[in-house]
């Protein structure tokens, strides 16, 4: 055993074939442009980055959120993924090691006649002799191009990539409820909105009523403002089918049934919350998707490595050391030894150039994951533009619509007032309404949007994540495979 411990040594010291990954860069800017004219006045540093969505302070938000981590299918499917690339490590890495083995045999055979009397000493009859043996084995392939190492290390980076992987789904899962939350709150709202709505149409309508019965409004008026009232009330109705849906999406992604959960109705938040967002650079660190793509990169380097290392011979050894005899009593002397030693090579001489296009495969294969993770990190820098943009044009937007509003309202006033004076239609009446109604749902929109933009933000920047969150090299373990 202390030769196969040192041919062992010997083999883990020796030369790894193909190119060390050096990491890889990506184009990326000193500045966000949007950040010039979007400055946040109270970066909320002080909340816990793993509860990202915290920033919104909604206590039925969190107690949702918390729910996607344990409960999420997508998110489970996910972290199983990942033990099983945890468990490929293991398996590659058991090829490191020799393999041992021990064969116990017994085999009884009975001899009769002739070659009874001239092997065992007796005469005629039968005779049952045992033979038995004990057998240790020992083979082992030593790594000494290092394809197995790096086989290793593409089975580590690719755990990295499933560990990102995780990160991603449980990210875009957390980030999918909250944008889903707030469109339901947008939808509550709305119907909130359609409610006072229909309660002030209704008002109008005992108006025009009033003045048709003391004979100064037309018919027409009334049959205008009881249109106007039924319209809005069919509209009322349909806001409950998206409301369904949105509680529905909310259920499975907490990983329930859509009959078990129920959300009670609430407004929608009036607060944005100011996202810092850091540095560009800052981002590649930040990001899972982006970690993904260059543990991707690592990996397929790796594997250029295992394709050069088919250039060199396999080498084997084997040994094997027992005891075989008879009786048992006297099976472990000397006299009933038996080993044997082997060593062997192999290499291929001719192969009509199937390394050399391997190799070449996997040089183009590094290359295209060297231009997905570019994409990636440029895609990551769209999405924050983006969202900083919508963020930035939705705020001044809602100042705008915000004073719509109040204009709209104060013409609906002046011109229902006027109408009870009779100097004016009542078409404009309704014409008032209807602006103030479409400027309300205008502004409620927006409102929503900038929740969504902010969670969108979050997410672009990797939310509460970053690069050191993901688990370092599985070290060498040659127990793992014999324990269960």
């Amino acid at each position: 055993m202390k030769y196969i411990a040192a041919a062992a040594v010997l083999a883990l010291s020796a030369c790894t074939v193909g190119p060390d990954y050096l990491g890889v860069t990506a184009p990326q800017p000193v500045v966000y442009k949007e950040l010039a004219g979007w400055k946040p006045a109270s970066p909320r540093d002080a909340i816990d980055k793993g509860a990202w969505w915290s920033a919104f302070r909604d206590p039925v938000l969190d107690r949702l959120e918390r729910q996607v981590r344990i409960s999420n299918q997508n998110v489970a499917a996910a972290e199983a993924a990942y033990r099983q690339a945890i468990a490929l490590v293991g398996e590659t890495q058991a090829g490191l090691f020799p393999t041992l083995g021990i064969t116990p045999a017994v085999t009884r055979q009975s001899l009769n006649g002739a070659a009874s009397s001239s092997r065992v000493g007796v005469s005629g009859g039968n005779k049952a002799i045992s033979n038995y043996s004990l057998e240790g084995s020992a083979s082992w392939a030593p790594d000494v191009w290092g394809r197995i190492r790096r086989q290793v290390e593409s089975q580590q980076a690719t755990a990295q990539v499933s560990a990102a992987d995780l990160a991603n789904a449980t990210l875009s899962a957390q980030a999918t409820l909250a944008t889903d939350y707030f469109d339901l709150r947008a939808e509550d709202s709305l119907i909130r909105l359609l409610t006072d709505t229909v309660g002030q149409y209704r008002h109008a309508l005992e108006i025009t009523q009033n003045e048709y019965d003391a004979g100064t409004a037309s018919r027409a008026d009334v049959v205008t403002a009881d249109a106007q009232l039924k319209t809005t009330q069919a509209l009322l109705v349909g806001v409950g089918v998206q409301s369904a849906q949105f509680e529905h999406a909310i259920a499975v992604l907490t990983g329930h049934a859509p009959a078990e959960l129920t959300i009670p109705p609430g407004r929608l938040a009036t607060e944005v919350p100011v996202v810092p967002a850091g540095l560009p650079s800052a981002l590649l660190e930040r990001r899972p998707d982006i970690a993904a793509a260059e543990r991707t990169v690592a990996a397929q380097n790796a594997e250029i490595g295992v394709a050069i290392a088919a250039y060199y011979p396999d080498i084997s050894l084997s040994a094997a050391f027992g005891f075989a005899g008879n009786p048992l009593s006297s099976l472990f002397t000397v006299a009933n030894r038996v080993w044997s030693l082997g060593a062997s090579a192999s290499e291929t001489l001719l192969d009509g150039g199937l390394r050399t296009a391997t190799v070449a495969a996997e040089r183009a294969g590094y290359d295209e994951d060297v231009a997905a993770y570019r994409q990636t990190v440029l895609s990551a820098f769209q999405q924050v533009e983006d969202e900083l943009a919508a963020l930035r044009i939705l705020e001044q937007q809602a100042v705008a619509e915000d004073a719509a509003v109040a204009a709209a309202q104060r013409a609906v006033d002046v011109t229902l007032n006027e109408y009870r004076a009779g100097t004016v239609a009542y078409t404009s009446v309704i014409t008032e309404q209807t602006q103030l109604l479409s400027d309300q749902q205008t502004a409620l929109s927006v409102q929503q949007n900038r929740l969504v933009a902010a969670v969108a933000l979050i997410e672009a920047l990797g939310g509460g994540w970053r690069a050191g969150d993901l688990p370092g090299k599985v070290p060498f373990d040659p127990m793992a495979v014999i324990r269960p």
